[in-house]
């Protein structure tokens, strides 16, 4: 036989098995990519609320700090005292208060651990719908990522540290376009006190070196 019908006898057999073996193997399960959905991002706020008109921020220590819109839309100081307001640090914090994320809810929780049975800030804020929102702030989380916050439902959640120290640093720094200076009070003249005349002392009688009369 030649040599190339002895080549073909023998890749014959090969052929015909590899033919068998990729017509009759199993055919894998189709695979398919699934997307698990990203978990829904909320906020402290809703959008429905719309943008702030008003934010109030005060602490358990009497401290207090109000920025609002006026008439002509500009932000105005109103708290601690009536003053024109830095309208790019006001508007940053206006910003800050609808980008406050919710990174965790926390059910059925100790109020006294989170440090919301006696709330040490409250903030309050109003919106474009009309409508006003007020939320209680605790203490720190143990990781110092966030703090405890009680919503306008009552459920506790957990929100970013960096945002609400952004809030809670205008009541060490209002946002004043200047800084007020303090009005000097007119000076007032003491009363002089009632002095009680005091009686003049009897002069000591001068010894005589007269000699008596006999």
């Amino acid at each position: 036989m030649r040599r190339p019908t002895v080549i073909y006898l023998l890749l014959f057999p090969v052929l015909a098995g590899a033919y068998y073996y990729l017509n009759n193997r199993e055919q894998p399960a189709d695979i398919s990519l699934t997307v698990e959905p990203s978990e829904e991002v909320t906020y402290l706020f809703t959008a429905e609320d719309g943008l702030p008109t008003s934010i109030r921020i005060e602490s358990t220590a009497g401290d207090i700090v109000e920025v609002a819109r006026d008439a002509d839309n500009a932000w105005k100081m109103t708290q601690p005292i009536e003053a024109k307001a830095d309208q790019g640090s006001a508007e940053a914090a206006a910003s800050q208060v609808t980008t406050m994320q919710i990174l965790d809810t926390i059910p059925d929780v100790d109020l006294d651990i989170v440090g919301l049975t006696d709330p040490e800030y409250s903030l309050t804020i109003k919106f474009t719908s009309g409508v006003e929102r007020k939320v209680e702030i605790g203490v720190i989380t143990p990781t110092e990522s966030g703090y405890y916050v009680r919503n306008a439902n009552g459920d506790i959640v957990i929100i970013s540290r960096s945002s609400v120290d952004a809030l809670l640093g205008l009541l060490t720094n209002p946002p004043y376009l200047e800084t007020p200076t303090a009005t000097a009070m007119p000076s007032q003249s003491p009363i002089p006190p009632t002095e009680t005349p005091i009686p003049p002392t009897p002069e000591a009688a001068t010894p005589s070196n007269a000699t008596p009369t006999p």
